[in-house]
């Protein structure tokens, strides 16, 4: 099955394809959010331990599936090969350090508004948050089709969409974890789903967006691959790790964690 479905990938341009792959990942999340028409609450130890399964699949995909490939295909020797992804890494990273702080925002546990203050409802926050996670995660799978585009050889349509699968798995916990506190809120169900999916409607835009500017700045491929890794290593620091650790569920997040990790890392040598 999975052969079939590169052979589809291949056989159509590769842009195109990164919206398709986004659109999957975005559907899980939807799929994530659709949980609210049946259960009001999750229990906090399955939120928090599927949480940590999403940071773990980011810090996989970060490394297994951008820096690795950023710095294979990256020219000289030493220090020379290392710095197109070391340059990209910290220049993703201070990209959302400065979202971070321009753009208001409230984390799932927490109870401080980040950003500039702003007059919107929390729940508009909270979606923001999410929003903001979701914007390196799109730009990393658009970024691997713009270099199948680009005819990069160290791009692959399979890597491509080995980490359009990983990101879509863990982007299924994420719409849980939007959908249910606003329900939790007093939100509708209807309204709990629909800000739930809309979080990851960023990720086709920003997937575009970077397949495109790979596309046609083919020598920024190294750069942002790398860009991506570092927006999602930051995301998983900065948000996913703490919003696990506020409640006494840090053992059952930690081996989310490692879990996520290990399926991510297999998805990628195994598939990719």
């Amino acid at each position: 099955m999975f052969q079939t479905i590169l052979d589809y990938f291949e056989s159509i341009d590769p842009i195109l394809a990164a919206l398709y792959a986004t659109l999957f990942t975005w559907f899980l999340t939807a799929f994530g959010a659709s949980f609210v028409f049946f259960f009001k609450n999750m229990n906090r130890v399955v939120l928090d331990g599927m949480l940590g399964f999403t940071g773990g699949v980011m810090i996989a995909a970060s490394f297994w599936s951008l820096l690795s490939p950023a710095i294979e295909m990256s020219k000289g020797e030493g220090f020379i090969k290392v710095i197109p992804a070391a340059v990209g890494f910290a220049l993703g990273a201070l990209f959302i350090f400065g979202l971070d702080k321009i753009l208001p925002h409230l984390h799932i546990n927490f109870q401080e508004t980040e950003g500039v203050k702003s007059p919107w409802q929390r729940t508009t926050l909270l979606v923001l948050a999410i929003t903001l996670h979701n914007i390196p995660e799109g730009l990393a799978v658009g970024v691997l089709f713009g270099g199948v585009a680009a005819g990069i050889p160290e791009a692959s349509i399979a890597g491509a969409v080995t980490l359009a699968i990983g990101i879509g798995i863990q982007n299924f916990p994420e719409g849980i974890a939007v959908s249910m506190p606003l329900r939790r809120m007093g939100m509708s169900r209807w309204k709990s789903f629909m800000y739930g999916q809309s979080s990851a409607l960023v990720e086709p835009i920003a997937g575009v967006l970077g397949a495109v500017a790979v596309t046609f700045f083919t020598p920024l491929l190294p750069y942002a691959l790398a860009f991506a890794a570092g927006a999602m290593i930051f995301v998983v620091v900065e948000e996913v790790i703490p919003e696990t650790q506020q409640d006494k569920n840090t053992d059952i997040a930690t081996l989310g964690l490692i879990g996520g990790f290990i399926v991510m890392m297999t998805l990628d040598v195994a598939l990719g």
